[in-house]
Parts: structure tokens; C-alpha cells; sequence
């Protein structure tokens, strides 16, 4: 299992694929299968059953997952696309963006 630098909150750009230049909020990773949720983007259709939860049921929308490889977190400070790193600062293991040197 490779070391993934996207956890759940961090803001993120879809840099592949047919949802391509789409920014939203990362609402859970699955480390297992190295893919993540991110909010409003890469949304499919799914027919659900009517159920106690969802008494209507048919079709409803849904994000579906996208491989880490296709996401790039968004430098708080610039608002582009960045990689990021990992170093000690006072003792501490800190994410920092490539392009502004801050922690994340």
C-alpha cells in the first residue's frame, strides 16, 4: 500500500479523465483501492429500490470514486494546482505545497 498525500477535507483539481478540470472538497479516501470521493464531481446515475430510507426510490445521483493518480490538491495561498511534501518543522511531520513552501 503506497503512502497517499490526499486525506478527506483537502480541496482537489480532477487533472484526468472525462471530469477533467473539476474542483471540489475530498469527502472520504479508501486507502484499500487507492480512490477518493470528492464532492460534486464525477457524478453517475443509480437506480435504488424503494426502501424505509427512500420510500420513492428510482434513480438517484451519486459521486462515484476516482483514483488518487487523477487528483491534484489546490495551493491554498495561489489557488493552482501543487504537489505536495512531507518534512519536520518543531518537531512535527508536516504536508507542505511544493510551489509555496506552506503547510497544508
Amino acid at each position: 500500500m503506497m503512502k497517499l498525500k490526499i486525506k478527506a477535507g483537502d480541496t482537489v483539481r480532477i487533472i484526468a479523465g472525462d471530469h477533467k478540470g473539476t474542483e471540489g472538497k475530498v469527502v472520504s479516501v479508501d486507502r484499500e483501492k487507492n480512490k477518493a470521493i470528492v464532492e460534486g464531481a464525477n457524478m453517475v446515475s443509480k437506480h435504488e429500490k424503494p426502501s424505509a430510507k427512500n420510500p420513492q426510490g428510482g434513480i438517484v445521483k451519486k459521486e462515484a470514486p476516482v483514483h488518487i493518480s487523477n487528483l491534484s490538491l489546490i495551493d491554498p495561498k495561489s489557488g493552482d494546482s501543487t504537489r505536495i511534501g512531507f518534512e519536520e518543522r518543531d518537531g512535527k511531520k508536516v504536508r507542505f505545497s511544493k510551489k509555496s513552501n506552506e503547510v497544508i
